[in-house]
């Protein structure tokens, strides 16, 4: 069984004029097809090779001699969520079961933006900025490098990648434009949705070993 590169979920040119196609073919085609490959040559003949993508995350992260292993498939965990996360014409406030946790959690959709703004301008170096469920209450959280929710058994509802190959192309050093462009613009409300109805089953169409069970 092998790791796949998911096809992304619209056109590569669907989030212009806020993400560009040229960003989306360097980010897509090359930095999370290399992260696949890498997985894949790095988990042949170990363990590993036969299982699920989450649970070689859950496995692997807490054991330094296998740093290399968690952070490709972690990074293949991440990218496919993040592409999840985005949807053309989507961003800005949300309405129905969203909002009201968004309220019940932060006050409102204002102060969530904030905080969330605020966590993935703040992220020093690379990283992510992450919507989760936390023990039956939204929150904000940042994550370096490849670290991700499914390791602290948060649920995992949307993220933003910050790290500059992201956004470096379209908005250079202006990580703030960018994280504000996904907010207003970008967000897949329903995506977030799904994850909460889920509850626990952050992502169940994707990010899996191909073949899987």
């Amino acid at each position: 069984m092998a790791f796949e590169l998911p096809d992304l979920p619209y056109p590569a040119d669907a989030l212009e004029p806020h993400i560009s196609k040229r960003t989306m073919e360097f980010h897509h085609g090359k930095h999370h097809a290399t992260y696949v490959k890498k997985a894949n040559d790095l988990v042949k003949g170990t363990s590993y090779e036969k299982m699920g993508l989450e649970d070689v995350i859950r496995k692997s992260a807490p054991k330094s001699d296998e740093r290399a292993i968690f952070n490709n498939t972690a990074q293949i965990w991440n990218h496919t969520f993040f592409w999840n996360s985005m949807r053309p014409g989507g961003g800005g406030e949300p309405d129905g079961e969203v909002a009201k946790r968004l309220k019940e959690s932060f006050g409102g959709y204002a102060d969530f933006r904030k905080q969330f703004a605020d966590a993935a301008a703040g992220q020093f170096g690379s990283g992510w900025t992450w919507l989760v469920l936390d023990g039956g209450k939204l929150a904000v959280m940042a994550t370096p490098n490849a670290e991700n929710p499914l390791t602290s058994g948060k649920v995992p509802l949307l993220t933003c990648d910050v790290w500059e190959h992201a956004y470096y192309l379209d908005y250079q050093n202006q990580r703030p434009a960018f994280v504000g462009a996904f907010l207003e613009h970008l967000v897949n409300w329903k995506h977030v949705e799904a994850c909460l109805r889920g509850a626990g089953v952050a992502q169940p169409q994707v990010a899996r070993a191909a073949g899987a069970r």
